[in-house]
């Protein structure tokens, strides 16, 4: 498979006034850039059937699955899915390796990481 072109949300060498290494986007605007970065992620998680396949691959036992066992879940043909697949693998929130015959896919915890932090609200300590 092609790699794909993955987004980094609020990837900084800074710390905030928090302390962390990524702002809040409470405590700090987003700039242009990364804005268009993090819609891309909303936009690849506003859709019902890509919400259910990332909760499949992130919840399964062994931290992978085989696209043969997300297909079945769906009344959407295997091209549909695959297209699902792809746009969150472009939104840098799963990968991908092909084995034989079949693509395994599993989540990439450091995205998800990162926007979970990024939508956090971590109060400024007033004392610093």
């Amino acid at each position: 498979m092609p790699k794909q072109e993955l987004v980094v949300l609020g990837q900084s060498d800074e710390a905030d006034e928090t302390g962390a290494c990524c702002p809040s986007l409470l405590t700090a605007p987003l700039d242009e850039e990364q804005a268009a970065e993090l819609a891309k992620v909303f936009k690849a998680l506003g859709d019902p059937v890509r919400l259910r396949l990332l909760s499949m691959i992130a919840s399964r036992a062994g931290g992978e699955v085989c696209v043969c066992d997300l297909t079945p879940a769906f009344d959407l043909s295997q091209p549909t899915i695959s297209h699902h697949l792809k746009l969150l693998r472009q939104a840098g929130l799963i990968d991908c390796e092909r084995r034989g015959t079949w693509v395994y896919y599993w989540l990439l915890p450091e995205t998800t990481a990162r926007l979970a932090d990024l939508l956090t609200h971590r109060p400024v300590d007033a004392t610093s």
